[in-house]
C-alpha cells in the first residue's frame, strides 16, 4: 500500500460527510477544522505556485491555503516526487521542521560501576580471557559502563531506581551472557525458535517474552493471561505468610528459601481483565508484569504471588498498548482515548499525559536510556515524548496507515516503525530524518525486534513470515553532522532483506532476540 492507497482511506472517510450534521463527530474532519494541513515546500517551488495562482486570478484557492494548509518553506533545491512520498501520509501532512529542532539526548546512560568475576565455568580461564576481553571492547553496551556519553543525559535528569543486590547479579549475568554473543548478519544467520500456540479457545491477542528469556506471557481474547517458564525452571509462588516466619533473613540463599516448591509448575493463569488482552510486559527483574485490555484498564501483577497488585484507571477506552521501562518503575501505555500515559508502579494516577496524536495511539516504546517514549498512532505518525517534561520532541511523518509497533536500536540512535502499511521505515532520531524503507510484507507487521548489537532487524506480521534486514548497511552511511532541515534522500532502490522464513499457519505475533542472538518469535496456529 502506497501514498496512494492512505489517501484513499481519507478520501473514503470524508466521502461519508454529505451534510453539515456529519461533520459533528467525523474523526478526520475534526481533526482538520483544529489543525492545519502541513505542506513542506522549497521557496521556490511555494514562489512558483504563488505566482501562477496570482496570474491566473485564483483568489479562492489563495484563500483556502491561507486559511487552511500551513506551507513550511525550506531553503534548498525542490524535493522529487519519490522524495515526498516517502514522507507523506500523515493525518495533518508532514512534520514541521520546528517539531524535529529540538535537542534530544539519545546516548545510554553510564552504568554503575560493578565488578565482574572473569571466572566461567564453561571453559577454562585461558580459553576464555582472550575473547572476553575481545568482544568488550567491540560491544558498545559494554562500552556504556567505564565510558560518558556525550549524547547521553545526566543520570539524575529523570529519578531512576536504586541498584538492589539482584539487580546487580543480573547485570553481571547480562554481561557474561554477552561475551558469548554471535555476531549475525548476512553470512551468519541467526537461529530461530518459533513458539506456536495451539488450541486456543478464544485466539491468542499478544505475545511478550521477558528481557533475560525466562519467561513468556500471552494475553487471550477471553481477558485470561497465561504465562510459562522457557527454561527447565518451574514457576513458584512465594510460601504463606506462617511459613516466612521460620526463615533467617540473613540466610544467603534468603530469596530461594521463600519459594514454595509445592506450588511449582510450568504455567501459571492470571485472572482480572474483563475483556481481550492487548499487552503484557515484564518488568526488567521479572518480579512484575503490567497488562493492559479492552476493558480500559492497566494492571501490575507481582510473579511471585501471581496476583493482581494495582488496577490503574485512566484510559476512557481500551489500551491498546503497555511497556515497563528498560530500568523498571515506570511504565507507559498507549490507548483509543489518543494519549499516551506514563505511570509509575508506586503512584495510582498517571505521572504524564502525552497528547497530540489525532487518533488512536496503537503502540508505545521506551528509549534504552529510560528518557524518552515513542507512540505510534492511526493518524499515520510516530512521535517521540520527552519523559522529563511531557513534550514532544519528534514528529515523524511517511506511514501510510496504523503504526502498530516501534523498536529503538540497542545504541539508542535509531528507531524503526511499521504497521498497516506494511512497510518498515528506519528513522535517525537525532534529526527526525527517514533514512530507510524496506519492503517485503504483503500483510501488516505486528512485530519488530532488534539484534543485540544492532546490526539486523527482524520483522514479522500476519503474513506468516519472519524476515531479517541488514540494517547496519544504512546506518553506515548517516552523516552526523545531517541538518533536519534538508531532506534526507533514502535509496529506495537498494534490497536490504537478508533471508524470508515462512511459517505453516501461524501470524508472528512477537519477536525477540535474547543475549546471546538466538530469535525466539510467536504466534497462535490458525487453521484454514
Amino acid at each position: 500500500m502506497g501514498c496512494r492507497g492512505g489517501m484513499d482511506i481519507d478520501l473514503a472517510r470524508l466521502a461519508t460527510v454529505s451534510k453539515k450534521e456529519h461533520m459533528e463527530g467525523n474523526q478526520l474532519m475534526d481533526s482538520f477544522r483544529t489543525s492545519k494541513f502541513v505542506i513542506r515546500m522549497s521557496r521556490e517551488s511555494y514562489t512558483q505556485l504563488k505566482r501562477y495562482l496570482q496570474e491566473h486570478e485564483q483568489s479562492l484557492l489563495l484563500n483556502i491555503i491561507q486559511e487552511h494548509l500551513f506551507i513550511d518553506v525550506f531553503e534548498g533545491v525542490p524535493r522529487h516526487k519519490q522524495q515526498i512520498d516517502a514522507t507523506a501520509g500523515g493525518m495533518a501532512g508532514e512534520a514541521k521542521r520546528e517539531a524535529n529542532k529540538s535537542k534530544m539526548y539519545y546516548g545510554l546512560l553510564r552504568e554503575p560501576d560493578i565488578n565482574i568475576p572473569l571466572d566461567d565455568d564453561d571453559e577454562g580461564p585461558e580459553g576464555e580471557d582472550k575473547p572476553k576481553k575481545k568482544k568488550m571492547k567491540k560491544d558498545p553496551l559494554l562500552m556504556k559502563k567505564s565510558k560518558n556519553d556525550p549524547n547521553a543525559p545526566s543520570v539524575t535528569r529523570i529519578p531512576l531506581p536504586e541498584l538492589k543486590d539482584s539487580d546487580k547479579i543480573d547485570k553481571v549475568t547480562a554481561y557474561r551472557e554477552a561475551t558469548k554473543r554471535v555476531k549475525i548478519g548476512p553470512d551468519s544467520l541467526p537461529s530461530i525458535c518459533f513458539y506456536t500456540f495451539l488450541n486456543a479457545y478464544e485466539g491468542v491477542s499478544s505475545i511478550e517474552i521477558s528481557e533475560d528469556s525466562s519467561l513468556i506471557s500471552v494475553g487471550f481474547a477471553d481477558s485470561v493471561i497465561r504465562l510459562w517458564s522457557l527454561t527447565p525452571t518451574k514457576l513458584r509462588s512465594v510460601k504463606s505468610a506462617g511459613d516466612l516466619n521460620h526463615i533467617d533473613p540473613e540466610a544467603d540463599d534468603v530469596l530461594e528459601r521463600m519459594m514454595d516448591e509445592r506450588s511449582a509448575s510450568e504455567s501459571k493463569s492470571l485472572l482480572g481483565h474483563s475483556g481481550p488482552v492487548y499487552a503484557t510486559s515484564f518488568s526488567p527483574d521479572r518480579n512484575y508484569l503490567t497488562s493492559s485490555s479492552e476493558d480500559g484498564t492497566i494492571r501490575l501483577w507481582s510473579l511471585q504471588t501471581w496476583s493482581n497488585l494495582v488496577c490503574y484507571k485512566g484510559h476512557n477506552y481500551p489500551v491498546w498498548d503497555v511497556k515497563f521501562s528498560p530500568h523498571g518503575h515506570y511504565f507507559a501505555s498507549a490507548g483509543h482515548d489518543r494519549t499516551a500515559r506514563l505511570w509509575s508502579t508506586d503512584h495510582y494516577q498517571p505521572l504524564r499525559i502525552f497528547a497530540g496524536h489525532l487518533s488512536d495511539v496503537d503502540s508505545v516504546q521506551f528509549h534504552p536510556n529510560c528518557n524518552y517514549i515513542a507512540t505510534g498512532s492511526s493518524d499515520k505518525t510516530v512521535r517521540v515524548w520527552d519523559v522529563q517534561s511531557g513534550n514532544c520532541v519528534r514528529v515523524l511523518t511517511g506511514h501510510k496507515a496504523a503504526v502498530h509497533c516501534l523498536c529503538f536500536s540497542p545504541d539508542g540512535r535509531y528507531l524503526a516503525s511499521a504497521g498497516v502499511d506494511q512497510t518498515i521505515l528506519v528513522w535517525d532520531v537525532t534529526n527526525g530524518n527517514l533514512i530507510g524503507q524496506l519492503k517485503g510484507h504483503n500483510d501488516t507487521i505486528y512485530s519488530l525486534s532488534f539484534s543485540r548489537e544492532g546490526s539486523v532487524l527482524a520483522s514479522g506480521g500476519i503474513d506468516n513470515c519472519v524476515k531479517l534486514w541488514h540494517v547496519s548497511r544504512i546506518f553506515d552511511h548517516q552523516d552526523t553532522e545531517a541538518d533536519a532541515t534538508v531532506p534526507a534522500i533514502i535509496n529506495l532502490k537498494e534490497n536490504y532483506e537478508i533471508s524470508s522464513f515462512p511459517t505453516k499457519a501461524s501470524p508472528v505475533l512477537h519477536l525477540h532476540f535474547t543475549r546471546r542472538n538466538l530469535l525466539l518469535a510467536g504466534g497462535p496456529y490458525v487453521s484454514s
